[in-house]
């Protein structure tokens, strides 16, 4: 393995122990095939790899978490960054500087000391750089924006094996659309991210039984219409299974959760969201909650699992898209399919003081759909059904919640200049 010999991570064939450990992440569908495995622990392990895939033609895939695996790398080399993952926070600045392997858990946790947050989404076990490089929409996205919005620096190891400290002004096209379409364009080994003050939530969960969530989605078009910033939500729909691990209140049920998180007072979160409790029937409380269990308001599945999801960036919130989303992926649907949609603007639709690549900014709602991989092209089907359905109110989608080989070849990512810049510092294609 000339070239990787002082690489001081484990290097993995196919043939050696570990090797089917190490590509293990939380997308169990399109499983990487890789032909080398690099556990990169440092920047230099991330440069070695990268030489010895150049030295060799090969090409390059980088994954942390693998919650936003799209395409699997099958032969090449892949960088497996999850020991990389150093945190440090600076109060005074309000910056936290992360290593390429850090999940969003480590930040909350270590800004919450010095009461701050960060722009950290629904799981806390979903890597730092890959969700942000993607945009990023967190929990508190319409009062702090796209985490995108707010990086500071990126540290990359480009196509020739080079570490480079990418800023506004050192390179600033390249930052541009490293925040908001940056995968696939080098290995990031480091960011820093504009923190928060703050440290409580007011928020929650309502649940809404099958029978009312048509009412409920239009409901939540009125209701959304005009809130503050600060209150950002979103809806998920699905048939929960009959299983002694679901909680009975929802086993065996069609039912929509209403997640909410609001940073103003208590009673002005309960004022705000009481127009919404009076249109449908609904179960759960809301409360106040320490920052560090935002999480528990998704409740997303820690455990690995096929799926596959695609979005689209709403222009608006046509009835008819509403219509659409629950004839085609309800209750009544052949498989079971997750149906999300979050309520956008606010800091979302304003453009950062340094500008990034995050497209459609603009969109009031983003609508998604993720489905088990079962084996069938029944899914993939559906996916597209609904997003050929809604096609008129699409303005584009988010690399975000695009999970899935298909996904990814049928909508790329289209932003400006993007692929005459990838075309300029990766001639070869090494990175994937």
């Amino acid at each position: 393995m000339k070239g990787i010999e002082n690489v001081k991570g484990p290097v993995f064939r196919p043939e050696d122990g570990g090797f089917d450990g190490e590509l293990a992440g939380y997308q169990a569908a399109h499983p990487h095939r890789p032909d080398l495995v690099v556990g990169a622990e440092t920047a230099d392990d991330v440069q070695a790899a990268v030489r010895y895939a150049a030295d060799h033609g090969l090409p390059v895939a980088v994954e942390t978490s693998g919650h936003g695996r799209a395409v699997p790398l099958t032969g090449g080399v892949l960088i497996s960054t999850r020991r990389m993952d150093g945190v440090h926070i600076d109060p005074v600045t309000r910056v936290a500087r992360v290593e390429a392997g850090t999940r969003w858990a480590q930040v909350v946790t270590a800004a919450a000391a010095h009461g701050l947050v960060p722009p950290s989404g629904s799981s806390p076990e979903a890597g730092v750089v890959g969700y942000t490089l993607g945009g990023g929409i967190g929990v508190l996205a319409r009062e702090l924006g796209w985490a995108s919005d707010r990086v500071r620096t990126i540290d990359l190891v480009t196509a020739d094996g080079l570490l480079r400290r990418v800023t506004a002004d050192s390179d600033p096209e390249l930052f541009r659309v490293l925040r908001g379409a940056g995968h696939g364009l080098g290995v990031v080994t480091a960011m820093e991210i504009e923190l928060a003050p703050g440290d409580r939530i007011y928020g929650g969960a309502l649940s809404v039984a099958g029978e009312h969530v048509r009412a409920l989605l239009g409901a939540y078009r009125e209701w959304t219409a005009d809130l503050p910033d600060g209150l950002t939500s979103s809806i998920g729909a699905l048939p929960y299974p009959d299983l002694p691990m679901v909680p009975e209140h929802l086993r065996g049920r069609y039912v929509a959760q209403v997640r909410i998180a609001w940073t103003g007072s208590a009673a002005e979160g309960e004022r705000l969201v009481a127009p919404l409790r009076a249109a449908v029937p609904t179960t759960g409380s809301l409360g106040e909650l320490p920052y560090t269990q935002a999480a528990t308001i998704f409740n997303e599945p820690d455990q690995p699992h096929p799926y596959t999801g695609t979005n689209a960036m709403l222009r608006e919130l046509d009835p008819a898209v509403l219509d659409a989303a629950l004839d085609i992926t309800g209750p009544d649907a052949p498989v079971m399919c997750v149906l999300g949609l979050r309520h956008m603007g606010g800091a979302l639709a304003r453009p950062p003081a340094v500008p990034d690549a995050v497209a459609h900014r603009d969109a009031p709602y983003l609508l998604q759909i993720l489905s088990l991989v079962d084996g069938t092209d029944v899914p993939g089907r559906l996916h597209r059904e609904l997003m050929d359905a809604v096609a008129p109110w699409t303005a584009g989608r988010t690399p975000n919640f695009r999970f899935g080989e298909q996904a990814a070849k049928d909508w790329p990512i289209e932003v400006a200049g993007r692929a005459e810049l990838a075309a300029e510092r990766d001639p070869k294609g090494l990175f994937q």
